[in-house]
């Protein structure tokens, strides 16, 4: 039933990306334009992503468990520490320049392959960069010395 749920959210996800405009990066890049043409379309799909949010976060807390899922799966991590400070400024700045976010610049991909793949190549490799950039900022273990 999991994946069953899965793909139906993504494929609502998606819909609601198309019929709220917001798979048009023009509309984000639009809404970023304050001293331009400004296009107030991404305020309003803010406003309802809020809300349904709210809405969820109400039933959640009335609920001890999830109807299609054993537990609820919550962030663990609270606190605000560099790296998330520096993830969402790259993020911001990403979203920005392109208008594209992952989950439009997915359906995209799936839409406009011309375009989409570009972005999509791009989000793979920063993801793996990122991966590649945790694995060596840890710290190696050291062998004992007998």
């Amino acid at each position: 039933m999991s994946l069953f749920n899965y793909l139906l959210s993504g494929v609502l996800f998606g819909a609601g990306l198309i019929i709220s405009g917001m798979a048009n990066p023009e509309n984000v890049i639009g809404f970023l334009d304050l001293f331009g043409v400004w296009n107030p379309s991404l305020l309003f799909v803010m406003a309802s992503a809020i809300s349904v949010g709210l809405v969820g976060n109400l039933i959640r807390k009335k609920r001890a468990t999830p109807i299609f899922e054993i537990e609820w799966q919550l962030p663990t991590k609270k606190d605000i520490d560099q790296k998330l400070i520096v993830g969402a400024s790259l993020f911001g700045v990403g979203w920005g320049l392109s208008g594209y976010c992952p989950g439009p610049g997915i359906l995209t991909a799936f839409l406009t392959p011309s375009i989409g793949l570009i972005f999509l190549v791009s989000l793979i490799a920063g993801s793996y960069a990122f991966e590649k950039s945790e694995e060596l900022s840890k710290p190696k273990a050291t062998k004992a010395t007998p």
